[in-house]
């Protein structure tokens, strides 16, 4: 699919309602499908300043490339929906691309990547009355917790507020919590050894009045042999984040297929890994990552 970048802009410019018309014509279908499994792809880091993808610094900064990327992503069978800010739903939302596709908004983009206030990660995206008012299906959340930054707290406290107003609407969340720390020269670093990882599973599944509706978004730990007793930590359903995985795509493939066969792991959400694979091939990428599920 080609996209008009100049046709978007004209019906922003000349006829933005009909935005909000494509959202209340969505033909919306169930989180969970058939296969009773989730397969993501996600396109919410450019609103946090993360537009990189292995060594090009703006790959993410096209965005005629990148939505082409994402509508070829979403026409690939066994692809469930979308994971992304609200300009980039609303352009998908424009170019019909959403139809029977779970579609879920991202929540708190506040943490600009590199920021001196990276942690006190604010509520700048989608909130819970947004994803309602859209019909969309699911919102998502980051929460990155650094037991040396003041900033985790207001993050902790706002994602608890959030879980709150989600599950209000019988909405579903995706929480993705990380430990997190400074390196030496000041960059935030997740840390993904099994007891970390443990520890944020723990932190999150207690988050607001009730976790009826609340998922998690998590990594594969350093060791995947790790997996099976991290995961054993709670019992709300979960997905493997992709995250960004280099040149190795075959090693991130094993990682996920071990994971995927734990009992609350129910399916995984993939970006930049799927849409800039180090040999250019979007469809190939993704029909592997489905073929895990």
């Amino acid at each position: 699919m080609t996209v008009d970048i100049a046709e978007l802009v004209r019906t922003r410019t000349r006829h933005p309602e009909r935005i909000a018309e494509a959202a209340a014509g969505r033909v919306r279908r169930p989180l969970l499908g058939d296969s009773g499994r989730l397969m993501i792809v996600a396109a919410d880091h450019p609103a946090r300043g993360a537009l990189g993808v292995g060594g090009r610094g703006l790959a993410m900064a096209n965005r005629a490339d990148l939505l082409e990327r994402l509508c070829l992503a979403l026409s690939r069978p066994g692809v469930d929906g979308v994971l992304a800010t609200a300009d980039i739903l609303d352009d998908l939302l424009l170019l019909g691309a959403l139809d029977d596709k779970v579609v879920m908004g991202s929540m708190n983009r506040g943490g600009l990547q590199g920021a001196s206030f990276e942690l006190d990660d604010r509520f700048t995206g989608h909130r819970p009355e947004d994803i309602e008012r859209l019909r969309f299906d699911a919102g998502k959340l980051l929460l990155r917790v650094d037991y040396d930054d003041p900033g985790s707290l207001t993050t902790l406290e706002s994602t608890a507020r959030a879980v709150d107003e989600m599950a209000a609407r019988r909405l579903p969340v995706f929480v993705e919590p990380f430990i997190s720390g400074r390196t030496p020269e000041g960059k935030v670093a997740n840390d993904l050894s099994a007891e970390a990882v443990t520890k944020s599973i723990a932190i999150a599944s207690g988050l607001g009045g009730t976790s009826a509706y609340t998922w998690l978004k998590v990594p594969v730990t350093d060791n995947p042999d790790d997996m099976a007793e991290v995961m054993a930590t709670s019992t709300l359903p979960a997905v493997l984040l992709g995250g960004e995985v280099g040149e190795d795509q075959d090693g991130a493939y094993e990682k996920w297929r071990g994971a995927l066969q734990l009992p609350t792991v129910q399916g995984l959400v993939v970006g930049r890994s799927l849409l800039y694979p180090a040999d250019g091939d979007v469809a190939a990428a993704v029909d592997t990552a489905v073929g895990l599920l």
